[in-house]
């Protein structure tokens, strides 16, 4: 095979583009003291959340993770949409820079297991593309993917030896 590294790179930019593109209906501009803008969970997501997770546990088969849904995450709704949307901007803009990816692809595995697990009873589409989301967050925990045409390269090569330690357990 010919450079694979490219074509990991291509793959880890794809999915980070389908994690931002995800989190854009999300996401609204709020004013912090009424000047500085910052991106907040937008009020049409924190409402919709609550209901779009009660149909996930309303026919989920895997017991525990049904109670999971409705004993945790529904009492904590916007906690949770607010977790999950700040989770996805973090993956995303991480496997699109090649920027701590190796935290980023652990958080997206997280998410994609979560959500693998939510709604793997609704369909085979729902089975296969979760399930192709947690293999390629788990390639690009193994291969370092941020190493090769990312961020992460950049920062481990001017880091010291001590920082460069720590450095590599997050890239």
């Amino acid at each position: 095979m010919i450079a694979p590294q490219g074509w990991i790179v291509l793959l880890r930019v794809v999915v980070g583009c389908w994690f931002l593109k995800a989190v854009w209906t999300k996401l609204t501009i709020a004013w912090l003291f009424g000047v500085i803008p910052y991106p907040a969970v937008s009020a049409r997501f924190l409402g919709f959340q609550p209901r779009r997770v009660a149909e996930f546990a309303a026919g989920n088969p895997v017991e525990w993770y049904k109670h999971f849904l409705e004993g945790t995450v529904l009492p904590h709704a916007a906690t949770f949409a607010t977790l999950q949307t700040y989770g996805e901007v973090a993956v995303g803009l991480g496997l699109v820079l090649g920027l701590l990816t190796g935290l980023s692809a652990l958080v997206g595995l997280y998410l994609a297991l979560n959500f693998g697990l939510a709604t793997q009873w609704m369909s085979f589409g729902q089975q296969g593309f979760h399930l192709l989301l947690t293999t390629s967050m788990i390639v690009f925990l193994g291969t370092r993917a941020g190493r090769v045409w990312g961020l992460d390269a950049w920062l481990l090569g001017g880091a010291s030896e001590r920082a460069g330690r720590w450095l590599r357990v997050v890239m």
